[in-house]
């Protein structure tokens, strides 16, 4: 199966973030996604009655919605578009009663419970997957990264994977689950890989290995088409990118902007290596699956594995060695101040340490946790 690669710039940049819906009161969900696309679409003059609001989409449960951006060059642009987007959506919001909610899972939400958007695409998931398929009560940040030549894709991703767990413990956000503390930074990384195709990639040495992977999984009916892969970094041939899916829910642009510039510039750093002749080092799949459970369970707490020696170091000292390895890169590519918030989150502490703070402030009711989340992405959007 060739999968043909579409043009796109270099190091160019695309942003998702996966919003709940919850009770201005309650911190509940509240599955009333539909009534927010249908105003957000009414801002758009002359939309076809078919189409999608063209940064406002539709996804699995009715108590979310994803904002989107177009393609942009500078994160700065990037997160811009975000905040003007999602600034319409709050005020769509308020007569509804609700707020925008990301983090990785909702704290106390009964999985099961939560109504299915009315699509035949999504009903043929919970058809095949059944109860793992009903607990995607989860919310992520995605950030795409343009390449102008499909042959980067493979060792790109290769290098992404590289720094997986630095990216999970940075934004883990998903210690609870159905109202119970699960131990772990983040739960979501764990639930969202029970879905067929989900989870860490395969990785191939080069573009045809991938092509033959699709093809395979095509062919055995595991998939319909390639954006059935949703692997945790994945190319996207579509669109001509290879997009970040590691990271969980994020509150707030300012710390969006901090994830969207590490990607953006360790892409672009690996790229200019492959066009130097350089080859971006691989660690066996063993060492990058144990990297990814270290960082669901320890967050900022983890000690990750370097490479393929079996060399180790706390997650954050050497996230701290990658930041200022990658500042010439970001001050070139314009985002070093977004950079440099990330070692504002590394002071912060994790979502997940946030989260159990308030909890345990408030006596355990984890309905402060989300409004908590909820009035720091108020505040952000609207700073």
């Amino acid at each position: 199966m060739k999968l043909p690669f579409a043009h796109s710039e270099r190091s160019t940049l695309g942003l998702e973030w996966e919003l709940a819906l919850v009770d201005q009161q309650s911190g509940d969900l509240r599955s009333v996604a539909e009534s927010v696309l249908e105003s957000c679409r009414g801002d758009v003059s002359g939309l076809p009655d078919d189409e999608e609001h063209p940064y406002v989409k539709q996804e699995l449960l009715t108590n979310t919605v994803e904002i989107i951006t177009g393609i942009n060059h500078r994160v700065d642009e990037g997160i811009g578009s975000l905040r003007e987007t999602t600034r319409n959506v709050l005020a769509h919001c308020e007569g509804l009663g609700v707020e925008l909610y990301s983090q990785g899972s909702h704290p106390f939400a009964a999985p099961t419970e939560q109504a299915v958007t009315d699509k035949e695409r999504y009903a043929e998931l919970i058809r095949r997957t059944q109860w793992w398929g009903r607990q995607m009560v989860i919310y992520g940040v995605h950030v795409h990264v343009g390449l102008d030549d499909k042959a980067q894709a493979m060792p790109v991703i290769d290098g992404l994977l590289n720094l997986y767990p630095h990216f999970l413990a940075l934004t883990a956000s998903s210690p609870y689950w159905s109202g119970e503390d699960t131990g772990y930074a983040s739960q979501r990384a764990l639930v969202f890989q029970q879905l067929p195709t989900a989870g860490l990639p395969f990785q191939f040495t080069d573009w045809e290995g991938f092509e033959q992977c699709v093809e395979d999984m095509a062919h055995t009916g595991v998939i319909e088409d390639a954006t059935e892969v949703r692997w945790d970094v994945r190319a996207v041939p579509r669109l001509g990118t290879v997009e970040m899916r590691i990271a969980d829910g994020l509150a707030t642009l300012e710390e969006i902007s901090g994830i969207a510039a590490l990607t953006q510039s360790l892409v672009h750093s690996l790229v200019e290596d492959i066009e130097n002749g350089k080859r971006i080092p691989t660690m066996p799949p063993w060492h990058i699956q144990e990297n990814k459970w270290r960082a669901a369970r320890y967050g900022l707490d983890a000690v990750v594995i370097l490479n393929a020696r079996g060399d180790e170091q706390l997650v954050t000292d050497h996230l701290i060695t990658e930041l200022d390895r990658l500042e010439p890169v970001a001050r070139k590519l314009g985002c070093a101040d977004e950079l440099s918030s990330v070692e504002t989150m590394l002071r912060e502490g994790g979502g997940y340490h946030r989260q159990r703070q308030i909890a345990q402030h408030h006596d355990g009711d984890l309905r402060r946790v989300v409004l908590d989340s909820a009035a720091r992405t108020r505040n952000s959007v609207n700073s």
